[in-house]
């Protein structure tokens, strides 16, 4: 039998090498407000959902993979892409592609500042 679960992905955690910096980032290129998490073993700060139970991940302390080699996360954006992406440069990330179409939306892949490779999604 294949298994074949409602939601694949459970979690996503995107090591990063200034955390202060990431959240002021992502909170900056998502419009939302991940604050740092000190209570547990090592710092964190999670990508907040609208209920606090869908699917997320967060960024912590870590050594990000060389750039052009790690995973891919994909990202619900607030707006337009070219309104999120605007916001990627301006916080000190790059774009790397133009907008690919596929059949649920379109999405961009980016790098945020410590070379992680993300993509912003929009349906």
């Amino acid at each position: 039998m294949s298994f074949k679960p409602e939601h694949f992905t459970v979690w996503a955690e995107i090591p990063v090498i200034d955390i202060d910096r990431a959240i002021a980032f992502y909170n900056t290129v998502f419009n939302t407000d991940m604050t740092k998490d000190d209570s547990g073993p090592n710092p964190m700060a999670m990508f907040p959902t609208d209920n606090g139970t869908g699917v997320a991940g967060h960024i912590y302390p870590g050594t990000p993979a060389a750039e052009g080699t790690g995973p891919t996360i994909h990202f619900s954006i607030p707006d337009t892409l070219e309104e999120t992406t605007a916001r990627v440069k301006s916080a000190g990330g790059k774009v790397l592609s133009e907008a690919f179409e596929i059949p649920g939306g379109k999405f961009i892949y980016c790098q945020d500042p410590d070379g992680n490779s993300i993509s912003l999604f929009a349906r």
